[in-house]
């Protein structure tokens, strides 16, 4: 009998990198009957073999905590899932409830949460250090009760304890980015990408400061794709429209991937947390997938990954004229700048590609199938 999976997420949109392209997919290409139960306001699909299945998005953050996390549940129990997978903090006491149920529950940690916590702007002043104890603490305790932790990275695998911890990475798929109809690099518009969530932790300030530095020599433009929170935008368009930056909204893969095919730079200048410093932005290894120098922030982790594949520049995040300096190298120098993306392209596909990482998935649930 086929093992049935249920992925489930009350925060992550359901369309989710690493959810619903790669984990689901995988699972669903190796043979197990697999639903993703997620927020969205589009009802159910049928998707990549799988099944999607939706609860009404919450139109602010009591919702999720309240309605959306029970409307989660609810959903999960109808369909008496062999496996259940989530993928949120605020899910652990369903995880909990799942697993008194006799199933097989397991916790995938995308983000060292007790580190996010710091920096949550709609905590009261002086409660972030007791939530990010209190999340510590919870994590902790209660996915004991879980069969299996997935990490997204080492740092957060060394938050729990071992024998019960599995490491998959956030990588790409090794051919999901990089074109066969890119331009030629030096043909390319002198465009600085950035994919994914932005705000004022994720460097939006430096980086738009950096362009306006930058663009005093050479012609260059900042193009984002993705979504800005908390009114973010209004910083980086300055109160009227800029010509030095270009802001795209939300993409779908096949618009990030013509995005990145069009760009001469790929940058991730996360400003300095506990939470940055030890993460592997999953944007940093999509830059390199789609054979884009990067310009990143000098951390140790982001520094090994750099300098070891020889892939683009470090600098620190704090400092727009250090940005905008690597921004004009790269710029006037695009041998050096396409050499610099050829060889993040084969670290990719020498190590850095999801079709490694998606062995240890399929592993992990191979430890749990139900005649084991």
């Amino acid at each position: 009998m086929t093992c049935r999976v249920v992925h489930l997420t009350s925060v992550h949109y359901a369309f989710d990198t690493r959810i619903y392209h790669r984990e689901c997919k995988s699972l669903a290409l190796a043979g197990y009957d697999v639903m993703l139960i997620a927020p969205y306001t589009d009802g159910n699909q049928s998707q990549n073999c799988f099944k999607l299945k939706t609860v009404k998005a919450p139109s602010n953050r009591c919702q999720r905590f309240t309605r959306t996390i029970w409307a989660v549940y609810q959903a999960a129990v109808r369909e008496n899932a062999d496996i259940y997978h989530f993928h949120d903090p605020e899910l652990i006491p369903i995880g909990v409830l799942l697993k008194m149920k006799g199933k097989r529950v397991i916790y995938d940690v995308h983000e060292d949460y007790k580190g996010t916590m710091v920096g949550k702007k709609w905590l009261p002043w002086g409660l972030h250090i007791l939530a990010s104890l209190a999340v510590m603490v919870c994590e902790k305790t209660l996915s004991l009760a879980c069969d299996r932790v997935v990490a997204a990275t080492p740092a957060i695998a060394r938050n729990f304890r071992p024998a019960q911890t599995r490491l998959v990475q956030n990588y790409p798929w090794l051919y999901e980015l990089s074109s066969p109809n890119s331009f030629p690099y030096e043909q390319r518009d002198a465009i600085v990408a950035y994919v994914g969530w932005l705000d004022d932790s994720r460097g939006m300030r430096e980086m738009t400061q950096a362009i306006e530095l930058a663009a005093k020599e050479i012609p260059v433009k900042l193009v984002i794709g993705g979504k800005v929170r908390g009114g973010g935008r209004s910083d980086f368009e300055n109160d009227g429209p800029n010509e030095l930056v270009e802001y795209l909204g939300f993409l779908d893969r096949s618009q990030v991937k013509e995005l990145i095919a069009r760009s001469r730079i790929g940058i991730v200048t996360f400003l300095s947390s506990a939470n940055h410093q030890e993460a592997q932005p999953t944007k940093l290894f999509e830059y390199m997938s789609g054979a884009l120098p990067v310009i990143a922030s000098d951390f140790p982790v982001y520094r090994k990954i750099v300098e070891t594949a020889k892939c683009g520049m470090l600098v620190n995040p704090r400092d727009p004229s250090a940005i905008a300096e690597a921004i004009k190298y790269l710029i006037k120098n695009p041998a050096q700048a396409a050499e610099m993306g050829r060889n993040g392209q084969r670290a990719i596909a020498e190590k850095f590609n999801w079709e490694r990482e998606a062995e240890s998935l399929l592993a992990m649930y191979a430890e749990l199938q139900p005649d084991h």
